[in-house]
């Protein structure tokens, strides 16, 4: 059973997210919160496995909430709603630790996979997000300095289907790999660039040019 918090400013959004939530096999909805500082007294109350993260909220905003939650012993994976597709404020939420961006325009079935791959510890970026987010991202921060990683060339193959928002299983059918290959490749890659999760390697990728390379690492 995948354990759910949601946090959003806005009642009627809650209350429609529960709806959808409760009626889906496996997930459960374990508590609401109207602000970040919310966040943090729910998420050690109720221990969810999901965060469905609100990103503009009053008294604390989504991105303080995610960056804290880090800290916390069982971490929740944060699954970000966000209404814009270039909101600065998702793009810091990057580097605050997010595990996956929706907008909310998504519909029920995109955000229901997507809390389902977040939980498994998939990155989740909307398709409608992922070029210009991380392009905006590029943008603010500059070229990484760092070369290529000495990635092999099916780590290379993985590494640029993560970056289209592909999960394992995605990855796995698309490749011609069984999940549990895709999820060595990708320990490998996030030890050889150095990232923490699979959001900060997908930034790596975008940011380097790396993503938008054909072939070859």
């Amino acid at each position: 059973m995948i354990r759910v918090l949601l946090a959003d400013d806005d009642a009627l959004v809650r209350k429609g997210l529960r709806a959808l939530l409760d009626a889906e096999e496996g997930i459960t909805v374990v508590g609401e919160a109207a602000n970040g500082q919310e966040v943090i007294r729910a998420a050690a109350t109720h221990h969810p496995d999901v965060v469905v993260m609100d990103v503009r909220m009053p008294v604390r905003d989504g991105v303080s909430a995610t960056r804290e939650l880090r800290t916390t012993h069982p971490r929740p994976r944060v699954l970000v709603l966000t209404t814009f597709d270039l909101d600065e404020v998702v793009d810091d939420a990057i580097a605050a630790g997010a595990d996956g961006f929706l907008l909310k325009r998504a519909t029920p079935e995109e955000l229901v996979a997507g809390i389902r791959a977040v939980a498994a510890g998939d990155a989740v970026v909307a398709p409608a997000v992922t070029r210009r987010l991380f392009d905006a991202h590029t943008a603010r921060t500059g070229p990484d300095p760092r070369r290529t990683a000495p990635l092999t060339d099916r780590e290379a193959d993985v590494l640029r289907a993560m970056a289209t928002g592909q999960s394992n299983t995605e990855i796995a059918r698309s490749l011609h790999l069984s999940v549990e290959t895709v999820k060595s490749h990708v320990k490998h890659i996030l030890a050889k660039l150095d990232a923490r999760d699979r959001t900060q390697a997908v930034v790596w990728a975008y940011r380097t040019g790396f993503a938008y390379r054909a072939g070859g690492s």
